[in-house]
């Protein structure tokens, strides 16, 4: 019997079948089964091609969805049944995770859930808002009663992976073409659910201009749906207040779209007026604001005083709308007079201006620069560019602006030098004598530039003229190896000048001592002879929050008492609460994500585990033991695009699940001679112009004017001693 069976049912709608069986075919798995509910004569034809991969079950035109989906699951002999639409798609890889979570369920456990991702006409790859909730779940299997938000998952039964028993036991109420209402009901019937808080369902969504015109009874089938589905939460308070508040925030949306006659429009209220009476629960109370004033007017049935709010909104947003415009407009005046009176004045050659991250302080390439400029180069005054909130952070003494300020944009148009690890904004101007230094912060895996223009979910909206506009600023651009230098002339198209020497950052990892190991690491409590392992996971694109793919606590007892796991989360999450906030800081597990400088840590940790992010590169200046854990490797690399194969080119051993990662960090697979040999060869690629003097080469090049053969050459790999380990720094 297999694991899982897979059902594709429906329609090859737009030839999407296609692609979703090429990828189910490129990555086939033992444990699990194909069957493709073939609805018509062009998907019975692609699913043929497929065979003996998957199995076909040939229907007529015209079957419905749920017809589609009954008749692919009375073939499936797979312990657990995954329906998937055949316009939608499956993440590479999809099938072997979802198999091995339902392989370590208890039998008791019905539904498991899942994270998605969006995709439309137009774009692909775009996150859901399903990931924050599932991570708040966690992986423990609970009844639905213990976690009632759980219904406000998007209401995909692709996102839901039904116990095989369980569907047959009630596959008369699940089998409807309402295809939310099934995925809701699947909820509300399981005994206990589970959660797998990783993308593993691509939602395909048509053009809904391709798309048959919502009838007045599809739109009257939503009051209708939430009807029955709360017959299910009886003597249930929470699902019935969860749900509750979904059939009324979905009624005033859909009313507030529009799209309805009038007397269609009518009618749908009034249904939803009489719903949102009955239903309510006892005590409930409405929320404030407008909000609960939709509300209020909704249950009172009073459908012209409702399109008069409307109205009353509209005009009062308008009118908003337009005070904040012509206030944008006033201060971008304001703001052009002062800027471009400053430009009228000479550039200060003792003048540069520093920023970091988005203007989050001093850091990075950045602030290695700006130290060695002020040993080499006092003459030079640096002023940081920082926002207001974190200013205060600022070390003791640091010249500072706040963007937007008049000194900000006076100091901008007078620099001689302007140095970031991002980019300015698109108002700063390039004067002729002034030098703009671009000195990045890592080296790519993932698609940069220009190169996003193909990966929808990465670009995010990204202005590809604007970001040429802020290339063609450049002067100089940082490189900290080759394929580095190669990558950026081809993501980033221009003229600048690459400077082949080293990232600054970097500097530390051989300039540092045994002394300043150990102060970092009696800063964060970790013992001497205690091993300390970095975690330090990248952002996700396709994901809308930070959802740690580890069970730490998990990880953390198998790795017992003498490790303890620094958890650093990806910056971009800087203002979201951490998932790590439940562990308790025992001392076994540290929350470092707001530690800086993070290379502080990197000094401080025997080992990395990392997944994709550009740390692996600057850990491996080291010389220690990097552990790829690399669960969702097929996602990553079809979503965000990937410059080379990491599972071919890895620093070290690669881990696909929780269970090796903790087989590799509990033997010497870890630190053996295969995983010495496999970190050699990466570090010979990409520590290459890495070796302690890549900030005073900057410095020389770019404000001293050395010429290029003046400045210290780059060491070879085999002369470079880096620091010591924190095992021969606490010796």
């Amino acid at each position: 019997m297999a694991e899982l069976s897979v059902v594709v049912h429906g329609p090859n709608v737009q030839d999407h079948l296609t692609e979703l069986l090429d990828s189910l075919a490129a990555h086939p798995l033992p444990d699990a089964e194909v069957i493709v509910a073939a609805v018509g004569d062009w998907a019975r034809e692609t699913a043929e091609r497929h065979t003996p991969e998957v199995q076909v079950v040939p229907l007529p035109d015209g079957t419905g969805d749920a017809a589609a989906r009954a008749a692919g699951a009375a073939r499936a002999s797979g312990r657990w049944l995954h329906f998937v639409h055949a316009k939608d798609g499956l993440p590479a890889g999809t099938p072997r995770m979802v198999a091995e979570r339902v392989a370590e369920l208890p039998g008791e456990v019905d539904v498991l859930l899942l994270d998605h991702v969006r995709s439309t006409w137009h774009a692909t790859g775009l996150p859901s808002p399903d990931g924050p909730l599932l991570a708040r779940a966690g992986r423990a299997d609970v009844p639905l009663d213990d976690c009632s938000p759980l219904l406000r998952l998007t209401p995909l039964l692709g996102t839901r992976v039904l116990r095989a028993d369980f569907w047959r036991a009630h596959e008369q109420r699940l089998t409807t073409d309402d295809e939310p209402y099934a995925a809701l009901a699947a909820l509300l019937l399981a005994d206990r659910v589970a959660c797998l808080p990783h993308v593993a369902y691509e939602d395909r969504r048509l053009r809904p201009a391709s798309l048959p015109p919502v009838t007045p009874e599809q739109r009257y089938g939503l009051v209708e749906r939430y009807d029955s589905l709360l017959d299910l939460t009886r003597d249930r308070r929470g699902a019935h207040t969860v749900l509750y508040d979904l059939m009324v925030r979905d009624c005033l949306r859909t009313f507030a779209r529009g799209g309805m006659e009038e007397e269609v429009a009518r009618e749908f209220f009034r249904r939803a007026s009489l719903a949102a009476l009955r239903r309510r629960p006892e005590g409930h109370r409405r929320p404030a604001g407008l909000e609960g004033v939709r509300r209020s007017l909704l249950e009172e049935g009073a459908y012209a005083k409702y399109r008069a709010f409307q109205a009353v909104n509209r005009t009062r947003r308008s009118a908003r709308s337009a005070v904040r415009t012509r206030r944008r407009q006033v201060r971008a005046r304001l703001r052009d007079r002062q800027y471009r009176r400053a430009l009228g004045r000479p550039v200060n050659p003792h003048l540069a201006v520093f920023a970091a991250y988005w203007n989050r302080g001093v850091a990075c390439n950045p602030a290695a620069i700006a130290a060695k400029l002020a040993e080499l180069a006092p003459q030079i005054h640096a002023v940081w560019v920082v926002t207001e909130e974190n200013a205060a952070l600022l070390p003791s003494g640091t010249d500072h602006v706040v963007p937007g300020s008049r000194r900000y944009w006076e100091v901008l148009a007078t620099a001689k030098y302007l140095v970031n690890n991002v980019n300015f904004e698109n108002a700063v101007v390039k004067r002729p004598d002034a030098i703009h230094v671009q000195t990045h912060h890592g080296t790519p895996l993932k698609r940069m530039g220009i190169d996003q223009m193909a990966f929808p979910a990465a670009a995010q909206g990204l202005d590809f003229k604007a970001l040429l506009a802020r290339i063609d600023k450049w002067d100089f651009s940082v490189s900290a190896n080759s394929h580095t230098t190669r990558m950026w002339e081809r993501a980033y198209p221009s003229r600048y000048v690459s400077l082949d020497h080293g990232y600054p950052r970097n500097d530390v990892y051989y300039t540092a001592g045994a002394g300043d190991i150990r102060t970092v690491r009696d800063r964060l409590g970790i013992a001497p002879g205690r091993r300390a392992v970095l975690y330090a996971p990248t952002h996700r694109d396709y994901e809308a929050g930070w959802t740690p793919r580890l069970d730490l606590a998990t990880l953390a007892d198998r790795l017992g008492e003498d490790t303890v796991l620094l958890v650093r989360g990806h910056y971009f999450y800087g203002g979201t609460a951490s998932p790590l906030t439940g562990l308790r800081r025992t001392g076994r597990i540290i929350d470092v994500s707001s530690y800086d400088p993070v290379e502080e840590l990197c000094l401080a940790a025997d080992a990395l585990v990392t997944d994709y992010s550009s740390i692996m590169f600057d850990y491996a200046n080291l010389d220690r033991p990097i552990v790829i854990h690399a669960d969702d490797w097929e996602t990553y690399r079809t979503t965000r695009g990937v410059y080379f194969d990491l599972m071919a080119d890895a620093p070290g051993p690669v881990a696909r699940t929780q269970q090796e990662l903790t087989e590799i960090l509990t033997t010497d697979a870890w630190r053996d001679e295969s995983a010495a040999k496999t970190r050699a060869v990466f570090r010979r690629r990409f520590c290459e112009y890495d070796d302690g003097r890549a900030a005073e080469r900057v410095v020389r090049r770019v404000f001293l004017g050395q010429d290029e053969r003046d400045l210290p050459p780059v060491l070879p790999i085999e002369e470079r001693t880096p620091a010591p380990t924190p095992q021969e720094a606490t010796a």
